[in-house]
Formats: C-alpha cells, structure tokens, sequence
C-alpha cells in the first residue's frame, strides 16, 4: 500500500488577551516565524488570521509531532506580540467589519473581484492534504470521497456564534464561506483529463487564473499530487485535529484498497450529498443524516460508527488506530460547538466562551 503522505493546515485566530475581541498581528508573527518556521508560518486574508502548515508527513505519528509543535511555536510567536491563539471556525462575537485586510496584491484582487463576500469571509478552517500515486486516482478519490464529508464536517463542528449572535447552527463557518463562488461539494469527473478541461475552461473564460481558485470541500490539488480535504471548521484541540485528519488518511487508504480489489463504492449525486452536508452544518454530531444506501435517516452518531467500521481494516497498516479511535471521545465530549455552546449557556457570556477557547487551543501541549 502506499504511503499516503499527510500535509495539515490549520488557520488560528490572534485575539487580544484583554478584550478577547480579534486583533491583528500586523504580520508580525509571520515575520518573526519566518526565522524558525519559515514557509509553514503564512497570512491570510484577514490580518487577524495566521496560518500554519506541516510539512510532508510520512505518517500520522508524525503529522502529531508537526501539529503540536506548531501550535507552541504559534502561540509563542503571538505571545511576544501581547496576543493569544485561539482555534475555532468563527470568532464568538468580534465583527468582521472591524478587522483590517492584510495588505497583499493577492488579496486586494479577490476582494476587488468578490466585494463583501471576501471581506466578510472572516472564518478559520483546518485543511488536510493526503498523498496520491497520481492525477487519475486524484480524481477517482474525489468523486468516491465526497460520501463521506458530511461525516467528517459533523465531527468538526465548531461554529456557532457569528458577531455575537447565536446562530443556531453548529458551523456558521460554512454558511459564510458559501457566499464564495466555486464551493461547496464538487460535481463527478469522469477523468484526469475531464478535471483539468475543466479547470482550462474556466482559465480561459477568465472565471479563474489558476486551480487554486477552486475552493470546493475536496479538491485534487491544482500543483501537488494530493488530495485536499477542504470542509472542516478549525478544531479546538489539537487531539481533534489529528483525529480527524487520521480518518481522512485512512478513508484514502480503504478506498485505494477496495479499487485494488475491483471493488468500487457507490458514487452518489452531490445534490443528495448536500443534503447531509446542511445536517451537519445545522446539527453537528447531534441530528440525523441520510444513509443513502437504506435510503432512510439514521442518527449522525451511528453513521459516523459506521464509518470507523469501513476504515477499521486499514488503520493497523496506517499507524493511526489510537488516532482514530479519539473520535469516541469527541462523541463523549461533544464537539468544538458543543462545548462552546455549553460555556454560554452556563455562563451567558461569550468573553468566557473565547476564555475556554483559548484553553482548550492548549490543551495536550
């Protein structure tokens, strides 16, 4: 089997210790990590987003390494600057009017292109890459892969104030990032070669400049061989994060194994798969989702069960058993959202609900 190299992004909010508002960072710990960090430290659009990447990662014990190392480095950097790390799809309260876009070529021409929606898009995801022999697999991958995003997203939850407002959503983050052109879960290509006359097209007509402006739930990443899992709210724990990228690996590695087989999963329409995608997005963990195959509703809890049964008889090959198996925990503990929710509710009060967040970004460290 291959390897199936992993690659873990994870956009952290910098917030004031005081008013526990967003603040920015004025680039600062980009500059400062540089030194130590160098390209896995990077901006984003919104100067009070900083973004950090792993490197290639030969296996799940190593992208934990990478992952905990960058949050301490992370939360360092910030430390110096008078600022604390925070890790969650949407702030609790701050607003995104008040906070000011990172002075960038690049983001200058999205903002001038898509307006509010990009000044608006003020949220924090976490994406996963995982390595594939090659472009028609890539592809293969994405088309069976989306069954299971909703799956995923219900688990990374972690979304539910938007400007001081509860949303009733478990991920609001999704709902503001759909106001993006190119999201969402893709369509089914039928190649390599129909993926990237698509994307030609679109170069052509001049909708994009490059395949990086597809910003779908899981993409083939336009210049690695990767796959990019793009849908998750940016965890609380970095525990979380490996979990659920540990997952994704492993989905990757049953469905490269059943192919090898002869066997391949049932492919399902994307608007049927929206479906489940709006459950999670609304419910988290905590409703129903489809079981297209039954074609009846069933608990969100059960179908994730099921899917730790599907990948069971490739994590022992992975490495990643104990990874995996935190999703247990996250179904005790609730969600990012959950627990947020659980704070306010106790509390009334989202300063505390930021406080706990920023705890929580700590944890395991």
């Amino acid at each position: 089997m291959p390897a199936f190299t992993l690659g873990i992004e994870e956009e952290f909010q910098t917030i004031d210790p005081h008013t526990r508002e967003l603040r920015s960072h004025l680039s600062q710990i980009v500059e400062n990590g540089r030194v130590t960090l160098h390209e896995q430290v990077k901006a984003e659009m919104h100067e009070s987003v900083v973004e950090v990447g792993t490197n290639i990662c030969q296996n799940i014990g190593q992208a934990r390494d990478e992952v905990l190392h960058l949050r301490r480095q992370v939360i360092e950097l910030a430390d110096k600057q008078g600022l604390k790390i925070g890790a969650a799809g949407t702030h609790p309260f701050s607003r995104w009017q008040d906070q000011p876009i990172t002075p960038d070529a690049r983001y200058d021409k999205i903002v001038e292109e898509l307006q509010e929606a990009a000044r608006s898009n003020l949220v924090f995801g976490m994406h996963v890459h995982v390595g594939i022999e090659n472009r028609e697999m890539g592809v293969y991958m994405m088309n069976t892969l989306r069954y299971f995003l909703p799956h995923l997203f219900a688990l990374s939850t972690n979304s539910p104030f938007w400007e001081g407002r509860e949303t009733g959503y478990k991920s609001f983050r999704t709902k503001v990032f759909e106001r993006f052109p190119r999201t969402g879960i893709p369509g089914f290509f039928h190649s390599a070669s129909d993926y990237d006359e698509f994307i030609a097209l679109l170069v052509k007509t001049g909708c994009i400049d490059n395949g990086k402006k597809i910003w779908w739930d899981i993409r083939l990443h336009p210049f690695f061989d990767t796959i990019e899992y793009r849908i998750c709210d940016m965890m609380m724990r970095a525990d979380e994060t490996i979990c659920v990228a540990a997952i994704m690996q492993a989905l990757v590695a049953k469905i490269y194994k059943l192919k090898m087989q002869n066997l391949n999963f049932r492919i399902y329409r994307s608007a049927l798969i929206k479906e489940n995608k709006w459950r999670a997005a609304r419910y988290g963990i905590d409703g129903n989702m489809i079981d297209f195959g039954k074609q009846a509703e069933m608990p969100t809890r059960q179908l994730i069960l099921e899917l730790l049964d599907f990948i069971d008889d490739v994590v022992d090959e992975l490495g990643s058993r104990h990874e995996v198996e935190y999703a247990l925990k996250m179904m005790e503990m609730g969600t990012g959202a959950d627990r947020q929710l659980k704070v306010f509710r106790e509390t009334g009060d989202l300063s505390k609900v930021v406080d706990y967040i920023l705890a929580e970004t700590t944890h395991g460290l």
